[in-house]
This record gives C-alpha cells, structure tokens and sequence, in this order.
C-alpha cells in the first residue's frame, strides 16, 4: 500500500496550472481529453508522485499533487502529455494545429510545443487550501459554461471527490492516501 500523504509546510502539496501554447484549444476533442489523462496516468507512474486532483480543459489543465519538486514533477506531467499528444497529431495528420504549435528547432532537437513554458505552480501548505484548489479545479468546467454542473464533466476527477471513482473514470486520482486531521 502506498503511504499516506500529510499536507504540511514541511512536505506541501502542488497546484499545477499548464496552458497550451497561444491558449489553443488543443484540449479540445474527447480524444485528446482521453489521451492526456492517460499521459497524466503515464507521468504518475515514471515520475513516482500522487495525483490528487484534475480537470482537462479545452486550453489548459489543472492538476494536484505531492511527493516530488516541481521541478520534477513538472518534467513529467508536461513532458509526457506534450509528447503523447504531438505524437498523436503528427500521426493523424492535424497539419493544421501542428502548424499553430510549431517553432524554430531547439536544442534538444525539438520542433513542436504543446505548453507554454512557464507553468504555474502554487504551493499547498493547508488542508483548508488543499479543499479549496480542489473546488477550484472541479468547478473550471462550471465557470466555463462547458457543462452545468460539476459532475457531468467527463473530464475531471471531481466524481471520486464527492461519491467515488465511477466505473469509466478516465483517470484514478490518489485522493484516499491523503491523511486529514481528525476534525474532533
């Protein structure tokens, strides 16, 4: 079983924003949707962090975890999404969005980015900010009018937070290892 995670200055969670680059709907279709969970799922797993939370959005994503840097964490999560999604372009021939995400080669050999380079990353040193990052990131598709009410959106892990993951969730967060403080 994996360990507990314990919100604390000491050992903070992370609030990670990444946007597409130029604010491009990338994000866009169901399959991409799918395949940026699974990419999230994927940097999980190799970088050795927990995911707390998520949404997908249209032109970015949001994401909670612990248990590594953000530096690190940020390596991984963006690495593997950008990757797995300009792999999935390229392959089926989106010319045209491949077009929008492509810039001069850089230095490791690169020619497409997916994400702007400057995530934002908040530290989360408290249970209560903790709950209200996660609120946060489960009512973006509610605020952006993409459905009406929080749980209709497919593509966030707000289900496991209010009843439990549901039997198609696109992605398992790791929301039970969190250690709350007994509310005596």
């Amino acid at each position: 079983m994996a360990p507990l995670i314990r919100i604390s200055r000491d050992a903070p969670a992370l609030y990670i924003t990444s946007v597409a680059k130029d604010r491009l709907p990338v994000f866009q279709t169901d399959k991409v949707k799918d395949l940026a969970c699974a990419a999230l799922n994927e940097a999980r797993n190799s970088g050795k962090f927990a995911l707390l939370a998520y949404v997908i959005m249209p032109d970015h994503f949001h994401f909670v975890t612990s248990g590594q840097s953000p530096a690190h964490t940020l390596r991984f999560a963006n690495g593997v999404v950008s990757h797995r999604v300009i792999e999935y372009l390229k392959e089926g021939g989106f010319r045209s969005s491949l077009e929008k995400l492509r810039h001069e080669e850089k230095p490791r050999r690169y020619t497409h980015s997916l994400l702007e380079h400057h995530s934002n990353v908040f530290l989360v040193t408290t249970e209560a900010v903790l709950a209200e990052k996660v609120n946060y990131i489960h009512l973006n598709p509610v605020r952006a009018k993409l459905v009406t009410r929080a749980a209709a959106y497919r593509w966030s892990s707000v289900r496991q937070w209010e009843s439990g993951p549901g039997f198609d969730e696109p992605l398992l967060v790791d929301k039970d290892r969190v250690a709350w403080r007994s509310r005596a």
